[in-house]
């Protein structure tokens, strides 16, 4: 039973932090809300463990339509960083600053890129695409998502400057266009450079957050160099482009690691974990 505790952990942080939030902000919701998604995260690693292909889509699924359906669409919040930015300014600890708290800039200490590979909305879509595995070098492109993240920011700065009314209502029209936005860019790279996550590598603003926690991440993959064979199949199998077989901090692309353990089933030698 020692290899099932991992998912009973991961349950217990996340009810840790339901239970928390529920009785400091005196809201069910956040008991409901973390919960499910600790329930989700939980039994995707528990599938993981047994050896079902699909652990990862699951979550993916359970997650990503929980977050963009009734989170975005039903509750009416914007989940996008431009929501973020948005109850910062206004200086209220609710919704997608608790989110981005947890999920974007406290939790990739603990879990790396792991919201990217289990709870994204939009590589949830980006993944079902054809190009699984890179076919093109990785695009000295990556300058395109700071552009993305000052826009993200000036664009609210923008509305709260000019008192413009309404602002609520705004905001849930730009998460509806910042989705179209983000499927249609992702779908075309995708397509264009052969590669499902290019949106994620070049695009994305939310790994503005990610990438310098990701670094010093608890959860990481690592190589038993003593069983490595130098067979580089882990390299041609990362949709992420990420040198797993450098256990260093200073890695290939060290910080873009997904979590997708894809690298750890197709090691011949099992000498990733």
């Amino acid at each position: 039973m020692k290899k099932y505790l991992a998912p009973v952990i991961i349950l217990a942080v996340f009810e840790s932090v339901a239970v928390t939030l529920w009785l400091t902000k005196n809201n069910l919701f956040y008991l409901f809300n973390f919960s499910y998604i600790g329930l989700s995260v939980s039994l995707g690693v528990f599938l993981y463990i047994r050896n079902n292909r699909h652990a990862r889509r699951v979550v993916q699924l359970l997650v990503g339509l929980y977050m963009l359906v009734y989170l975005g669409l039903i509750c009416n919040e914007n989940m996008q960083i431009e929501g973020f930015w948005y109850y910062l300014f206004t200086g209220v600890f609710e919704a997608a600053t608790i989110h981005y708290a947890v999920a974007k800039i406290i939790g990739p200490l603990f879990f790396g890129r792991g919201w990217c590979g289990y709870a994204c909305w939009t590589a949830m879509v980006l993944d079902f695409l054809p190009f699984k595995t890179p076919a093109q070098k990785r695009r000295k492109i990556g300058w395109i998502r700071y552009v993305v993240f000052v826009l993200s920011l000036a664009f609210v700065g923008a509305l709260f400057l000019a008192h413009v009314g309404n602002i609520e209502r705004i905001m849930f029209r730009a998460f509806i266009a910042g989705n179209i936005l983000y499927y249609a860019a992702g779908i075309a790279l995708a397509y264009l450079f052969k590669d499902n996550r290019a949106f994620c590598k070049y695009i994305c603003p939310i790994t503005v957050f990610l990438k310098p926690m990701s670094c010093f991440s608890a959860i990481r993959i690592r190589c038993d160099k003593s069983k490595c064979i130098s067979c580089g199949k882990c390299k041609r199998v990362c949709p992420m482009d990420v040198d797993v077989t450098d256990n260093s901090l200073k890695r290939k692309n060290g910080t873009e690691c997904i979590l997708c353990m894809e690298c750890v089933k197709n090691c011949p030698k099992n000498a990733l974990d």
